[in-house]
């Protein structure tokens, strides 16, 4: 069991809310840590078990971002209503609605990382560090990256993947299967997926308009408005950072490495037998070496 929250409920984000979900008490000698989940249109439930960093006397704020969980639902927006700048002003006013604007740590998977990350690069005076964790700072790299890891595949899931993408048809039961294929190799490789990662993954396919808009119908097929989205050109991120990856993630080492650039002085922490989901995959090692570092920004 997670550690029972301290404090959850909504805020009020111009005409919607924000749900949030809070562990542990803020304290003044050490920043609050705030959780990103990816997607885009995913939800915390699977980064539930970093609610564990309350048990080392850490504040966690969960949170659900527009579109999706407990969030205020708009499946009837138009796709460019979705976008990085509206999700960095959700952020934005967490923060501030929260009251831990001034001392805050972000701890971004995946989309969240990159999320994360484009908020960093702003230089937030409260911000006191940034955890990334399997995010791809540039998407058309990430792209030419994931064709590689599509072209490992077994022939027969690979024809099944491109005639459906090639069709339209990427909704039907047998192009799922077929991305299944993928997921247990490059995003979870524990059979069967944690029941943290399946509430999120339901919540995809029940409500996936946010997914679609952004990313597109699969993680291997970006054909969203992300699809060439890139941090590389904003400014240097100047606070700590850890960065976090899979040596079986389908964002591979080179998809990464825009990375040197944008954190030049990042540590950086390759999990040997994870994918995309190290917390999950790898728990005892990514908790030692997530705590370390945050250790190290008090």
């Amino acid at each position: 069991m997670h550690p029972t929250p301290t404090d959850k409920g909504t805020v009020p984000f111009g005409e919607y809310r924000t749900w949030y979900r809070v562990t542990g008490e803020p304290s003044a000698d050490r920043p609050t840590a705030v959780v990103l989940h990816g997607g885009p249109g995913s939800t915390h439930d699977y980064l539930l078990r970093l609610s564990e960093l309350a048990r080392e006397d850490w504040a966690v704020v969960h949170y659900d971002q527009l579109g999706n969980g407990g969030s205020t639902r708009l499946a009837d927006r138009p796709s460019e209503f979705w976008t990085t700048e509206l999700f960095l002003a959700e952020l934005d006013n967490l923060l501030r609605r929260l009251g831990i604007a001034d001392d805050y740590v972000l701890i971004g998977h995946s989309w969240g990382g990159v999320l994360a990350t484009a908020h960093a690069q702003t230089r937030p005076t409260g911000l006191r560090g940034l955890v990334v964790a399997n995010a791809p700072p540039s998407y058309p790299l990430w792209r030419r990256e994931l064709a590689v890891l599509r072209t490992r595949l077994p022939a027969d899931v690979a024809a099944v993947l491109t005639r459906h993408e090639a069709a339209g048809t990427t909704d039907e039961p047998e192009y799922q299967e077929a991305c299944q294929v993928f997921y247990d190799r490059h995003v979870c490789r524990i059979v069967p997926w944690p029941r943290d990662l399946l509430a999120s993954h339901w919540e995809i396919c029940g409500n996936p308009a946010v997914y679609l808009a952004m990313n597109g119908p699969a993680e291997f097929h970006v054909t969203g408005s992300l699809c060439d989205f890139s941090l590389c050109e904003r400014s240097p991120v100047e606070v700590p950072v850890l960065l976090l990856s899979g040596a079986h993630d389908e964002v591979t080492p080179a998809a990464m490495e825009p990375f040197r650039r944008i954190t030049p002085h990042a540590r950086r922490v390759v999990f040997p037998r994870s994918s995309h989901l190290p917390h999950l995959e790898e728990p005892a090692l990514f908790d030692a070496v997530l705590t370390d570092f945050l250790g190290s920004l008090v």
